[in-house]
Order: structure tokens, then C-alpha cells, then sequence
């Protein structure tokens, strides 16, 4: 792992003051301490033989591991 996780979960409610994008019907939800490290990013659920993951396109990160799941600044 490089630095900070990035976790994945479901949710049945949101927190107060989670923010709440939606895009094609999808719903995420990012608490307000992850926002400074996620602000510009991507996400994309990709599918590839043998695979389907979150992919995090991250402008804020100066390195990441090499399986896609942490990041450094």
C-alpha cells in the first residue's frame, strides 16, 4: 500500500454530511475528511477479462500502489 486507502462499502444511509454524487442511477458517497484527496478525481467501474474493479483516476496523487487501491500526495 502507498499511503491512503481508498475503501469501498455499502451504505443503507448517508451521514449527514456525506456528499452524494450521482451518475447513472449510481449513488457514491464521500465523507467530508476524503473530499481534500479526492477533489477532480474519476471513477470508473471497469471490466476486463477475468475482472471487474473501481478503477480511481486521482489528478491529486503523486504515486499509487501497483494494484490500484492507495495512493500518495
Amino acid at each position: 500500500m502507498a499511503g491512503v486507502p481508498y475503501k469501498y462499502g455499502l451504505e443503507a444511509v448517508a451521514a449527514v454530511d456525506d456528499l452524494a454524487v450521482e451518475t447513472d442511477g449510481v449513488t457514491m458517497l464521500v465523507d467530508p475528511d476524503s473530499l481534500p484527496f479526492l477533489a477532480g478525481c474519476e471513477v470508473d467501474f471497469v471490466e476486463k477479462i477475468g475482472a471487474a474493479a473501481f478503477e480511481v483516476r486521482n489528478p491529486n496523487a503523486a504515486s499509487g500502489c501497483g494494484c490500484g487501491s492507495s495512493f500518495s500526495i
